[in-house]
């Protein structure tokens, strides 16, 4: 790779061959998928970006928007290993990880251990708050370091290893509200509306007489993990970089320099992996847009999927009706572009 005056420029031609297969994969993925799925563009575009990075995603919707099947439709098409867990009040660790057993043979007693259903590719985790945070926290250490302890014993995940967690918005009697560290684990959380008029009825009437569309198989998980590497050597310039930063740090009360709004409505701000999230996801959109270079634009566009979870609203927002989407809007237009041009 060459870099001219903040621009990179990517040379070898084998990842000139994987950019453009990246691009390619990226549009067949999203035709195959609108054979099953009408409409959720912007959830398809920012699952992609995020499974092209390397992320997790959180999904806020109420019932019935294809939530689970637009994930389980993915892993179809990307012939992976594909689990999903209904979290309940009742599930326990173990039933996420899996646990020792004994196993008997030629009369010795050994332990076993059995995995449990987290040791997959891509996994759905289908409303996630409803089980309490001692379960939840079965994923942390998987979500962060792509393996699993169990009585001192370390067993690696498979790669690629993808994250889609479900949160219902409306019934929230009997739920757990997700720790701030686990909420960090995720790259995106994205919030789905309902439907236009249009795309609604097209589901309707797809939905209600047989549908058998025929999926094509355009990516590997192999694929995922040499464009997860290539988004990786695409580097930002510092002045890209200094702006994400600046634009995370203001969303922090305790920062001196942060607007007065930030300290009259924020309790917590948006930590450093909002700041790395924002660069790494601005690095697959890049590419996906055809550049090789990450822009102003690429984290201005990834700014709310990234720091909406990650920012602590107070009291006085919300007795004022403040949600963490307007103070992000307020961020962006608070924070300027640092002088140099890319």
């Amino acid at each position: 790779m060459a870099e001219t005056e903040n621009v990179v420029i990517i040379e070898d031609q084998d990842d000139l061959a994987l950019v453009k297969r990246m691009q390619d994969g990226r549009d067949q993925i999203v035709t195959e998928i609108k054979k099953i799925i009408i409409g959720q563009e912007e959830i398809i575009d920012e699952l992609l970006i995020a499974l092209f990075a390397g992320g997790h995603c959180l999904v806020t919707g109420v019932p019935g928007l294809a939530k689970t099947l637009l994930i389980k439709t993915v892993a179809d098409i990307l012939q992976v290993q594909f689990s999903r867990i209904q979290f309940t009040p009742d599930l326990m660790p173990a039933d996420v990880v899996g646990s020792e057993i004994v196993e008997e043979s030629a009369g010795k007693r050994t332990l076993k251990f059995v995995k449990g259903p987290i040791f997959t590719n891509i996994l759905l985790a289908d409303e996630i708050n409803r089980t309490p945070p001692k379960t939840q926290s079965a994923l942390l250490e998987a979500m962060e370091e792509r393996q699993v302890t169990v009585a001192g014993v370390t067993y690696p995940m498979s790669a690629p290893f993808f994250v889609l967690a479900t949160q219902n918005p409306i019934e929230l009697e009997g739920t757990y509200t997700l720790p701030e560290a686990q909420l960090d684990r995720f790259m995106f959380k994205i919030e789905l509306d309902y439907l236009s008029e249009e795309d609604e009825m097209t589901v309707v009437n797809t939905t209600t007489q047989t549908n058998e569309a025929a999926l094509a198989h355009p990516l590997s998980g192999e694929d995922i993990l040499e464009f997860q590497r290539i988004a990786r050597q695409v580097p930002a310039a510092e002045a890209v970089i200094r702006y994400a930063v600046r634009l995370v740090q203001a969303s922090r009360p305790q920062n001196e320099a942060s607007p007065d709004f930030i300290k009259d409505w924020i309790s917590w701000g948006a930590g450093l992996r909002a700041s790395q999230n924002l660069i790494l996801a601005g690095k697959v959109r890049a590419l996906l847009l055809g550049r090789y270079n990450v822009s102003y634009g690429d984290v201005r566009a990834l700014a709310h999927s990234v720091m909406r979870h990650r920012i602590i609203l107070n009291f006085h927002a919300e007795a004022e009706r403040v949600t963490t989407d307007d103070v992000i809007e307020r961020l962006l237009d608070a924070v300027p572009e640092p002088v140099s041009e890319l």
